[in-house]
């Protein structure tokens, strides 16, 4: 089985940016000069997948706009001559293939991974969240299709926390099959300290998906129709231990948490300590400082 299409959830209120969320999907703050959703993006396709699908909600226009052409800007940049710009701007709506589809109110990522389920044709799928870039030599997503090419079985990123830090995700145990490759066998969703798994392992915002998840979910959103619940992905990926392995990738690279404001900031200074324009200003400005 190839994967073929990935999910980038960006229906999130982004309440932890507020008051800028206000008016601004979180996805579209920008690291130096390009949205988080650009970065996300170019990962899906330096991964070998060019069909996305983005699940949006209300007030997420700007995304839309942003992969779309802008024909009055480009026109004003041939007018001007900057074709440099020019070229920047159009390589941005042909990045891929996307298409979009919204949830209706936020209702638990585990809810907007199944508003792009029609999007499906009973495959496996790559899925995103918006918060989390990596950065290193292969793609985070690559790393995972490598993984799920070689089991056949749904695989989700991990990273290793702090016991302090393990109430912020849905951690997990198992054993390690290969290096850095582990066989889940439970989630433990936002644990306190002393209830974390040993292993120090923390599910973080990407995975490939197979079928059987989007049957789970589905099962668990008829049990709480009409009820105040969000479903969760960790909540279908209980449910589908029961009867099928899942694994876990330790992956190779930096993440950054972009849904925290500290993780922002960081991705920040670090894309502007390599960005070919800035970079050498920026690190002048920033050995003057005084703290």
């Amino acid at each position: 089985m190839k994967v073929k299409k990935a999910i980038i959830t960006v229906a999130g209120l982004g309440t932890r940016f507020l008051p800028v969320t206000k008016s601004q999907p979180k996805a579209m703050l920008p690291i130096v000069d390009k949205p988080v959703i650009h970065y996300l993006v170019e990962e899906v396709v330096a991964s070998g997948i060019e069909d996305i699908i983005l699940v949006t909600g209300k007030g997420k226009r700007a995304i839309e706009d942003y992969f779309d052409y802008a024909v009055e800007l480009e026109n004003a940049l041939i007018s001007s001559g900057k074709k440099d710009l020019l070229q920047t701007t159009r390589q941005i709506a042909n990045l891929a293939n996307i298409s979009y589809v919204r949830q209706k109110e936020p209702a638990g990522n585990g809810d907007a991974i199944l508003c792009a389920r029609p999007w499906l044709n009973n495959e496996p799928v790559a899925v995103l969240f918006e918060d989390d870039i990596v950065v290193g030599e292969k793609p985070c997503l690559a790393q995972l299709i490598e993984v799920f090419e070689k089991y056949e079985d749904s695989v989700v990123a991990l990273e290793k926390v702090t016991r302090k830090e393990s109430f912020k995700y849905g951690m997990i145990d198992g054993v390690e099959v290969e290096k850095d490759i582990f066989e889940i066998s439970r989630f433990v969703e936002k644990p306190r300290p002393a209830q974390a798994p040993n292993l120090l392992l923390g599910f973080v915002g990407k995975s490939i998906l197979t079928p059987e998840v989007f049957v789970e979910l589905n099962k668990i959103q008829k049990l709480f129709r009409n009820k105040k619940h969000e479903l969760g992905l960790v909540d279908a990926f209980q449910n589908l231990l029961k009867r099928r392995s899942l694994y876990g990738l330790r992956f190779q690279g930096k993440r950054y948490d972009c849904g925290s404001k500290i993780g922002f900031l960081k991705a920040v200074v670090d894309f502007g300590l390599s960005h070919a324009e800035v970079k050498k200003e920026f690190k002048q400005y920033l050995k003057n400082l005084k703290i």
